[in-house]
């Protein structure tokens, strides 16, 4: 058995990586809005922090009614009480990764978790 798992993504609304490369402590989406489009709902979570990165494009979130501009190599995190919704600008499609992990749950950085 190996110690990874590797997967290509294509160009397709929304994919879920979580089952596809056997996540077991982060959820990770890649999404795709073509331009004028948007995710079709707002939300929040009970207890998931969300932190995203713009792939290519550009767009806006709404998170708690503010707008916050996004274009390529943006990163935003959104607290799990944030109710957020995310647009495609109207002349541009965007597409962003979404990486969702419990919230306080991060025990160790990269060098005081790493073993050499």
């Amino acid at each position: 058995m190996s110690n990874y798992s590797k997967i290509s993504v294509a160009n397709e609304a929304r994919v879920e990586l979580h089952d596809q490369i056997g996540l077991t402590g982060a959820e990770v989406s890649i999404n795709n809005l073509p331009a004028g489009a948007s995710v079709p709902f707002v939300h929040s979570h009970k207890q998931n922090e969300e932190i995203y990165v713009v792939l290519s494009g550009k767009g806006k979130a709404i998170i708690d009614g503010e707008e916050v501009s996004l274009c390529a190599g943006d990163w935003i995190r959104v607290s799990p009480e944030g109710k957020r919704q995310f647009f495609a600008a109207e002349d541009s499609a965007i597409s962003f990764a979404c990486i969702q992990v419990k919230a306080g749950s991060l025990e160790g950085y990269t060098q005081s978790d790493a073993v050499m």
